[in-house]
């Protein structure tokens, strides 16, 4: 449309991974980024690498099925930076987005038997720190495609809990015990529940939520992300350090 070539001259935006200046058709990323971001195309898979990955958590809370759309790596972080950390949440939504689409695109029955979406929930005080639940914009986007409910009231974050970044399996799995409290189980007993989370490292966030959901009489859990991250850094959710500076203990420690 001219309006949108017009605003474009006016406010020319740009692609998030190099750079480059978008036509109007394209939104965030350009076309060749989108087309080679690291897909892992686990929605293939009779049981995905991250699905196997929550094998390890033992029976005490078995997970359906997982996906992740895409392997974080350095030549993409910017696009998790952009919806965490420099208040563009709306990146996260329009990922998901066009990852459910790829989903039912390629004919995977991912979606088929999922009844309602829980966001990963931010503690209030992250909350007031960054404005927004980037997990929810996340959430929106596979919403908006699926047609699936979003819930938020289920499902509360009790604990602002450590920064995860440099801390190994164990200790994560230490962190996280108890920082989420179900408040209104009625709104999940009896259904197949799909959290959403931005990005997955060793899953411990998730499985904490997962195993107070299961609470709830009678259901079942799946999991979906934007990313998986493999040894990339990602950038501390209790930092304010600018994302190009790299992240480690001693810096950490001055906070």
């Amino acid at each position: 449309m001219l309006t949108d070539d017009f605003l474009d001259f006016l406010f020319p935006r740009f692609c998030v991974i190099c750079g480059k200046r978008l036509s109007t058709q394209e939104k965030h990323l350009c076309l060749s980024c989108y087309t080679h971001l690291p897909r892992t195309n686990y929605h293939l898979a009779e049981h995905s690498e991250l699905e196997k990955n929550f094998w390890g958590w033992g029976k005490e809370m078995p997970i359906e099925k997982a996906v992740s759309f895409f392997m974080y790596n350095d030549a993409n972080k910017e696009i998790l930076i952009q919806l965490k950390y420099k208040r563009n949440p709306q990146i996260g939504t329009y990922m998901a987005s066009q990852f459910a689409k790829e989903i039912k695109n390629d004919n995977s029955t991912f979606f088929d038997d999922i009844d309602i979406i829980v966001p990963i929930p931010l503690h209030w005080m992250r909350m007031i720190k960054r404005s927004y639940n980037q997990s929810y914009y996340v959430a929106k986007g596979i919403s908006r495609e699926t047609r699936i409910p979003i819930c938020t009231k289920a499902v509360k974050r009790i604990l602002n809990n450590k920064s995860q970044t440099l801390m190994q399996r164990n200790e994560r799995q230490d962190n996280v015990k108890g920082i989420f409290r179900l408040v209104k189980p009625e709104l999940l007993a009896g259904k197949h529940i799909l959290i959403v989370d931005d990005v997955t490292t060793t899953g411990s966030t998730i499985m904490s939520c997962a195993k107070e959901i299961a609470k709830a009489q009678n259901t079942k859990v799946s999991i979906l992300t934007l990313a998986m991250a493999g040894q990339t850094l990602i950038p501390s959710d209790d930092s304010d350090i600018l994302p190009n500076v790299k992240i480690t203990k001693e810096v950490l420690s001055k906070l």
